[in-house]
């Protein structure tokens, strides 16, 4: 097993670039990707960074010379052979040949497009515009760069022994949560933390411990590198990057109103089993649900990402059973600012009423909280989403309103399209 401690402690030897693999992406990353390059490959769209805790000022703590360097190295990047091979050959859920040749061969031709980075204030902005199928697989790396240098401008300023101690810590602090995870009669609990992990290499011990420490309470990563490199399965769906491009693209409000489920139209096409698993918030769960066709219903679950969880899954609950289908054969994930305790929590009020399981992302791989002076390795909230698509803005809502975005008037609009009223704000921490 590597020792992480040492490794960073040697970090300057370059034998760990923050992002070593096309691959190092979540697998709903790649599913999407599929799925834009066969239905809208043409759209242009551009992302942009977004760090939501404003208080962490990215751009004094981080060497711009040195995210620099990071991000053009995943621009030399391409698909190896045995990552391309993993993908062609490997049975996903059940189904073999999940990605098609066509897309594999434009995948395997893939460089990531140029990238533009200024410095405003404390902060950075990082954008990049181009074709959706391209920009699309800048979001997990790009945010895997920030996050781990952000750590490294900590961790520089530690002794050896130090980082040492610091590691044996947060070891503990991540066994103990598993030693009271695996007290959960069936229990399903996979790693969705990729996007904001302390590391690759911390990222990669967690994911060994979950296994080592839940057995087969485990179920999986959504980090394809490591779920390739450790045999473990990969796991994912789709997220609101669909719903809100394709809503961008509408041209009038009753195409918007219709767009979440164009998205989900086509997505039936391609996939089915597991991965039709609804992400109902991106404008509003509750009428998301309400003005949903009846087929839906059919589906084999819903994600829970945003808002007061519990609530969430008792609309689902009483969704289901309105269109006169079984809960007990539905699946609920739930997906947000998750933790031992609130995993535990859900578990207990909803298995045996539906089929539960968790998607435990932040404070699974980059939970340091109080293991610093000042607790400068706390993990803080940014994202990387698309911000606009053929030069129209995209909006999202959200079941908190402290996780909306848009431009004023375009949210206004949203929330009238699709009825939403008054919301319950959640505090955003991750």
């Amino acid at each position: 097993m590597v020792d992480i401690a040492t490794r960073v402690w040697n970090h300057k030897w370059k034998i760990d670039p923050i992002v070593r693999s096309l691959i190092d992406t979540d697998f709903y990353k790649l599913l999407m990707c599929q799925s834009v390059f066969r239905n809208k490959p043409d759209t242009q769209v551009t992302f942009s960074l977004i760090n939501r805790s404003t208080h962490i000022p990215l751009a004094n703590l981080i060497d711009e010379g040195e995210l620099r360097e990071q991000l053009d190295h995943i621009r030399s990047l391409s698909l190896k052979r045995g990552e391309s091979t993993w993908m062609r050959g490997n049975t996903f859920y059940g189904k073999r040949q999940m990605f098609t040749p066509e897309f594999m061969d434009w995948f395997e031709d893939l460089r990531l497009p140029a990238y533009h980075l200024e410095r405003i204030g404390d902060q950075y902005e990082l954008t990049f515009e181009g074709s959706w199928p391209e920009v699309m697989l800048w979001e997990i790396p790009a945010l895997s760069v920030l996050m781990e240098l952000r750590g490294r401008a900590v961790l520089n300023q530690m002794g050896r022994f130090e980082i040492q101690v610091l590691y044996a810590r947060a070891m503990t602090k991540l066994w103990e949560k598993i030693e009271q995870l695996k007290r959960l009669d069936g229990l399903r609990v996979a790693d969705f933390g990729t996007r904001r992990r302390h590391s690759f290499l911390w990222q990669d011990w967690c994911v060994q411990a979950m296994g080592e420490g839940l057995g087969d309470s485990f179920v999986g990563t959504s980090n394809c590198l490591i779920a390739k490199n450790r045999d473990v399965e990969a796991i994912g769906t789709n997220a609101h990057e669909l719903p809100m491009v394709y809503s961008a693209l509408a041209e009038t409000d009753a195409a918007l109103a219709q767009a979440p489920y164009d998205v989900l139209s086509d997505w039936h096409e391609e996939h089915d089993g597991n991965l039709r698993i609804i992400l109902p918030d991106t404008y509003g769960t509750e009428g998301f649900l309400a003005n949903a066709p009846d087929w839906l219903a059919g589906w084999t679950g819903i994600r829970i990402d945003s808002g007061d969880p519990a609530t969430a899954a008792e609309v689902a609950i009483r969704w289901w059973q309105d269109r006169g289908e079984d809960p007990l054969t539905k699946l609920i994930i739930f997906s947000d600012g998750l933790d031992a305790a609130k995993i535990a929590e859900l578990h207990g009020q909803f298995a045996g009423r539906v089929k539960v399981s968790f998607g435990w992302g932040t404070m699974l791989t980059n939970d340091f909280k109080g293991l610093t002076p000042g607790d400068r390795l706390a993990p803080f909230s940014l994202v990387c989403k698309a911000i606009s698509a053929n030069g129209r803005p995209t909006v999202k809502l959200s079941d908190n309103p402290n996780k909306a975005m848009g431009p004023a008037g375009e949210i206004d609009r949203y929330k009238r399209v699709f009825g939403v009223g008054e919301q319950r704000a959640e505090e955003v921490v991750v």
